[in-house]
């Protein structure tokens, strides 16, 4: 699942009443570099200025295999991958592989005549489902005992639990939009101006006790310059989207259209050559904003510049607003090793999954061609080492060496390195990447801050690219042992907060602790060692 985290902050944020302070990040802050920029950054800005000036590259194919892109935007028309074996419009399957038309990438979770997939359940939901008319008008006496019963009423304890929370936080989030929406009109009218922003909003001394309540709230939602609380009430809208879509959709045992637009056969985890060439779909934000950080291109002087200079995107449509399904992921990683990806970005996750075997083969398939997975380790603020989040680099009793996991880093000095809604593990997060406040491409030649693991990903992925690119010699295994190896670990031994931490003092624990090299990416020490090493 893309977990819309911007939105997931927020509604976290409001309904704890949470305070933070008055800063924000620089918006190339991840392309930015902690021994010269006194930032958490990656150091791209660095390498290109002083060790890659005058060096030459090759492109490299990155997959990214999300909701979707949009592959007319300004910053990344121009290094979208094209299937030069494909006639585009033709209706033909030119190239043989399959897919017919697939010019820019493939759509597994569309159908015929252009119908695509914007919601899903979760997977807990969807075995939840099943379970239920297996189970449901069983006297107990007969399933008393059964373990698929004991699962089924499990998940559906969790289920009416996450339910009546989502239902909470979206009752708490129509109060406080609602007192926001007073405040606003009520200041432009006593104020006579258009806008409210920080000046004005300070100005501002309310009478009732909501309003003084969330005064200093929201009073710290205007810090960034130029935000108003028009932007703010904009926030609320979207946090209150994100959770009516959890209750309408994704915890909605009942909602499924598979079957009607995809039209594939749901039970067989093996079955190929299904969906559509829509690789922007309904909603291509993640997959966008994803792309931009891997490779906007470089001084062009538009939005942003991405981390690689010298990428290609290749979009492969499969992950919907929920949770993705397991025979999509594994065609997916499938189709993009087989037309020439050398990187696959993958950027999102779930907590089960049933047709693991599917996945596993698609892993061990990409492993074998010397492909590079980077996945992202998810924004629940859990440790991942006995609570999996799926896909995983394990299968049997054997884990993929061409695989990284990675955390989201903050920012932020201190003890608020790690983002506190990162997922984290000793033994199965790799590497932390920046994935607080990170500035990217959006659909229709926009751009936003965003923030998950989803970020960070990406920020990983687009250094393994330009390694890739700037030493094409480098196996995948290398790039992955010289970005663990290189890793910054100044904050190693430091202590910071435990991601996931609710209110009062969280638990700490050393950086170090985190995951398995004790660090975060630094794109200038991974170039530098491979200059010392690999160059010619």
């Amino acid at each position: 699942m893309k977990i819309k985290t911007v939105s997931l902050a927020l509604v976290l944020s409001l309904c704890t009443f949470a305070q933070n302070d008055n800063q924000s990040a620089p918006l190339n802050w991840f392309n930015l570099d902690q021994s010269k920029d006194n930032i958490n950054g990656i150091g791209t800005e660095r390498v290109y200025g002083e060790l890659l000036k005058g060096k030459k590259s090759t492109p490299v194919i990155v997959g990214v295999i999300d909701s979707g892109v949009d592959i007319d935007h300004e910053d990344l028309k121009s290094i979208i991958w094209t299937n030069t074996k494909e006639i585009p419009g033709n209706g033909v399957d030119d190239d043989k592989n399959g897919y017919v038309d697939d010019v820019h990438g493939w759509n597994f979770i569309g159908g015929a005549g252009g119908k695509n997939i914007n919601y899903e359940r979760l997977e807990m939901v969807r075995i939840y489902k099943g379970l239920k008319e297996k189970f449901e008008n069983k006297p107990e006496a007969e399933v008393k005992g059964n373990p698929e019963y004991k699962e089924y009423m499990k998940i559906k304890e969790k289920l009416e639990k996450d339910t009546k929370k989502v239902n909470g936080q979206l009752m708490q989030v129509n109060f406080i939009s609602s007192t926001l929406k007073e405040m606003n009109d009520e200041i432009k009218s006593n104020m006579n101006v258009q806008k409210v922003d920080a000046e004005t909003f300070g100005k501002y001394t309310p009478e009732d006790a909501k309003k003084k309540q969330m005064a200093a709230f929201f009073k710290t939602m205007l810090a960034e310059p130029g935000t108003t609380l028009d932007d703010v009430m904009k926030e609320m809208d979207d946090a209150k989207e994100y959770l009516e879509t959890r209750v309408r959709y994704n915890l909605n045992p009942d909602y499924d259209q598979r079957k009607e637009i995809v039209g594939d056969d749901e039970n067989n985890p093996f079955e190929k050559n299904y969906g559509n060439n829509d690789v922007k779909g309904p909603d291509p934000t993640h997959g966008t904003h994803v792309s931009g950080i891997i490779g906007a291109v470089r001084n062009n002087k538009l939005g942003i510049d991405g981390i690689s200079d010298n990428v290609i995107i290749m979009p492969v449509r499969a992950v919907p607003n929920g949770d993705e399904r397991d025979k999509d992921v594994a065609n997916a990683i499938i189709y993009a090793v087989d037309n020439g990806c050398q990187i696959i970005n993958m950027s999102f996750g779930k907590d089960y999954c049933v047709h693991k075997e599917a996945v596993d083969k698609a892993i061990k398939y990409a492993e074998s061609k010397n492909v590079l997975l980077v996945h992202a380790a998810g924004n629940d603020g859990k440790s991942i080492d006995n609570s999996p989040n799926y896909p995983t680099s394990k299968y049997g009793k054997k884990s993929c060496k061409t695989w990284i996991e990675v955390g989201a880093l903050s920012w932020k000095p201190g003890e608020e390195i790690p983002a506190g809604f990162s997922n984290y593990g000793k033994k199965s997060v790799d590497v932390f990447a920046p994935g607080v406040d990170i500035y990217s491409t959006v659909p229709d030649s926009k751009y936003k801050k965003e923030n998950g693991t989803s970020m960070a990903c990406p920020a990983t992925a687009g250094a393994a690219a330009v390694l890739k690119s700037y030493f094409p010699q480098l196996s995948a295994k290398d790039i992955k042992k010289i970005l663990e190896k290189t890793a910054n670990k100044t904050a190693k031994n430091s202590l910071v907060n435990v991601p996931g931490a609710g209110m009062g003092k969280p638990e700490q624990k050393k950086f170090g602790e985190l995951s398995k090299s004790g660090g975060y990416i630094n794109l200038y020490e991974a170039v530098a060692y491979a200059l010392k090493k690999y160059a010619k």
